[in-house]
């Protein structure tokens, strides 16, 4: 019954959304909708920067027009220049500023609008123009990314997100440069970043730019707008957990301030959406577990997130700039039980959990004569988890805690060429420092760890275009010296793009990379087993610097509306270990250092027709572990292991409406199975084979409608809903087993998300 009166009220919200789109007059669209239709009109592409476009609007151009006067026309009404490249090719560029094309945009709307990729195989996502992805109501980038083919979270975690086989500690997560060890509020189901001043936002899976260091897997990064507009522009909004708020103040002709802010009021007001987040988190935790062996008296619970950043802009002059950017991230806990045990004893415990993030960074770049850019940037990252669990009746207390100081500075020089060629090159300086600490009293025990790793790294790279600008090319290398390690290590890049015809291209991309910070798994119960992941630092004893090496193969179709993409990979990972994969079977307490190899073919198809979107990508791979030691040195497949990982979605635009449908399906996550013979007597579980079975397949089934509108001149306005896994489809994420007091064998399974409907309801003026 509940599932049939979820269906009616879907169907009469869209039944709802589409009797006022018809009503609506047409409105003005973004520049990024017109270039659209311009390039399916008249067989051309537009190449630019996506902050050269951003939020300008205008109305449709009349058919009529040829496209020298439609070229014409939107030079008048946007002031950017639009010069002809070549018959098929047409390049914008703001005004007064030369043609610099080194890096294009191949695919537009390569999942959606507002989705787009370039010639080094970078994706590249501009939070403005999103269009709508199923089961989204915001541009979340953390769940946008998780739509791109080769890229899925195993537990549904954005703070969890596989990337080719990789574990998440494995991606660069760059927010205004400032390197993240947190990205997620509730404990990873929400991003962190606040999506509406955002405007670079950029992911690489493989060919990796020099630039970048220090992750074996991707590199995300999150840049704010970057360009004084010298206009005032704010926007409130609220969801069924959280407000926010953002604005953009100019202060003057050189200086701007950029502000946003979110707080969730889960701790005065609770949701179906928030029970339901609540208990994806919190249903398996240890602080959940004494519900179930004991009688609950009384439970007190209190969770609040809140994150705010700000960012300083200061035009010195017409060749120098100045940037300053500010982030707080915040999620807190209090959870306050009292129950009777199996000895029917009343027993009351007090526990907290905090994690904490503060960022800073401040960037001066400046022009000089002959083509020459130079930038210096320093940044300031600090993490911090700690945990507290009281026994007032045991007069016992423990505490733990995980911090990370990250200090950081880089010089960046960039030198154009001419319009084909561009050299780049610097050096970055890093010192991370680790802290873990735990508490125990009644035993006492006290127990404090801290390590540091410095490192000192050069890069250069260059990008050429032959003269045809048929042939895209860019080659770098980055050399690192790890003075805790003693180790240098060289890391060549590349990225090759050739246009077969006007319509086929093929892509080459490869990348040696290494990491020094990772996270592992002391012990499941760990943070009450909420956040059980701690960061660790490479030493020269048992944890090595993890090396990966990566090369990929792709061909792409891209004419009339229609996108057809292939591509192959081979990435190798050595130097992890068996607490960074978190091992719950016979590996849970072994420390042993190995590797994985994953090969893997990710296909997508998109075709867009009249107001119609439809899109469906496809990821066969294998994941196979080996270590040194653990099952005799032969291989295994990997926990994070999805042979088969499939995604479909349908939109639909009508005017300011927007639905979107979509689908997930994955095959089984490996797990290890326990031998079903066991001795009562024995306090260890004997398992089978490591990770030789396999869980039920998953499936999700997503929905989302946005609607726009004006409140009145100046005022826009914007109303969504969305439903995650809007059949309550019952998925098992992962399996593991333990054993009670009598020493039996229990199966413990962690569960997906249920049925989690969402609304929010924006202005902007």
């Amino acid at each position: 019954m509940n599932k049939l009166l979820h269906r009616i009220v879907l169907l009469l919200l869209i039944f709802t959304f589409s009797n006022l789109a018809n009503c609506q007059k047409e409105e003005p669209q973004q520049l990024v909708q017109i270039l659209e239709i311009l390039e399916n009109r008249y067989q051309v592409k537009f190449s630019f920067e996506t902050k050269t476009i951003l939020n300008i609007e205008l109305y449709p151009l009349k058919e009529e027009l040829s496209l020298e006067e439609a070229l014409n026309q939107l030079k008048s009404i946007t002031n950017l220049n639009f010069e002809v490249l070549s018959r098929r090719f047409i390049a914008i560029t703001p005004s007064g500023k030369t043609v610099h094309t080194l890096e294009e945009v191949v695919v537009n709307n390569y999942l959606s609008r507002g989705i787009s990729k370039t010639n080094n195989g970078t994706i590249t996502v501009d939070a403005n123009a999103f269009d709508i992805l199923p089961g989204l109501i915001e541009p979340d980038v953390l769940q946008i990314v998780q739509n791109l083919p080769g890229v899925v979270s195993v537990d549904e975690r954005i703070s969890n997100i596989n990337i080719r086989g990789g574990t998440n500690d494995q991606n660069l997560i760059l927010y205004e440069g400032i390197r993240m060890y947190q990205s997620g509020h509730f404990f990873g189901l929400i991003s962190a970043f606040n999506p509406y001043l955002s405007n670079d936002i950029r992911i690489s899976k493989n060919g990796t730019s020099a630039l970048y260091g220090d992750a074996v897997s991707s590199t995300i990064s999150i840049k704010n707008l970057d360009e004084l507009d010298h206009k005032f522009n704010a926007g409130l909004g609220s969801n069924l957990l959280s407000i926010d708020g953002y604005a953009k103040l100019p202060l003057s002709k050189k200086t701007e301030l950029q502000l946003s802010a979110r707080r969730s009021f889960t701790d005065v007001l609770v949701s179906k959406t928030y029970d339901a987040y609540f208990d994806r988190i919190f249903r398996d935790s240890e602080l959940n577990i004494a519900n179930d062996v004991s009688t609950l008296l009384a439970l007190d619970e209190r969770f609040l997130f809140y994150d705010v950043n700000a960012k300083f802009l200061y035009n010195i002059d017409d060749t120098s700039k100045l940037r300053i950017s500010l982030l707080n991230i915040y999620n807190n806990l209090d959870y306050n039980q009292t129950f009777a045990n199996s000895d029917n004893n009343i027993q009351e415990t007090r526990s907290a959990l905090n994690q904490v993030s503060y960022g800073a960074s401040a960037t001066y770049s400046k022009v000089f004569k002959n083509d020459i850019q130079a930038s210096a940037q320093i940044y300031y990252s600090n993490y911090d988890l700690d945990a507290q669990n009281n026994d007032i009746t045991n007069n016992q207390r423990l505490t733990q805690e995980n911090k990370v100081e990250d200090y950081g500075l880089r010089f960046d020089i960039n030198k154009t060429i001419d319009n084909n060629v561009e050299v780049r090159g610097g050096y970055q300086f890093n010192e991370v420092g680790v802290t873990n600490f735990e508490d125990v009293s009644n035993p006492d025990f006290t127990r404090l760890v801290k390590e540091i790793v410095r490192t000192h790294a050069i890069f250069g790279e260059t990008e050429r275009y032959s003269k045809s600008r048929n042939t895209y090319i860019r080659l770098g290398a980055r050399i690192s010296y790890f003075e805790k390690l003693k180790e240098l290590v060289l890391e060549p890049r590349f990225a090759f793009n050739q246009k077969i015809s006007d319509d086929i291209r093929l892509e080459i991309l490869g990348e040696l990379k290494s990491q020094t910070i990772s996270q592992v798994i002391d012990l499941q119960q760990d943070f009450f087993g909420i956040e059980k992941r701690r960061w660790q630092l490479s030493n020269l004893e048992n944890v090595p610097l993890v090396k990966s090496q990566q090369v990929s193969l792709g061909l792409s179709y891209n004419q009339n509306n229609l996108l057809v993409s292939l591509e192959g990979y081979y990435k190798n990972v050595e130097g992890i270990t068996a607490q960074n994969q978190g091992f719950q079977n016979q590996f849970q307490f072994v420390n042993d250092i190995g590797a994985y190899t994953i090969t893997g073919l990710d296909f997508l198809i998109n075709k867009r027709f009249n107001n119609f979107s439809t899109w469906l990508s496809y990821t066969l791979s294998n994941n196979y572990y080996k270590f040194d030691v653990i099952n005799g040195g032969n291989s295994f497949p990997n926990s994070v292991d999805l042979t088969h990982v499939a995604n479909a979605s349908l939109t639909y635009s009508l005017k300011n409406l927007k639905i979107g449908l979509g689908i997930n399906w994955h095959s089984g996550r490996a797990y290890t199975k326990p031998i079903q013979i066991q001795d009562e007597s024995n306090s260890s579980i004997e398992y089978q084979s490591p990770n030789s079975a396999r869980l039920e397949d998953y499936f999700r089934a997503d929905v989302s409608a946005i609607y726009k509108f004006h409140i009145s001149k100046g005022i826009k306005a914007e109303a969504s809903a969305a439903v995650w896994n809007m059949f309550n489809q019952d998925n098992i994420i992962n399996r593991y087993y333990t054993l009670d007091t009598d020493n039996t064998i229990v199966e413990i399974d962690n569960r997906s998300l249920k049925f989690t409907p969402n609304l929010s309801f924006r202005v902007s003026f």
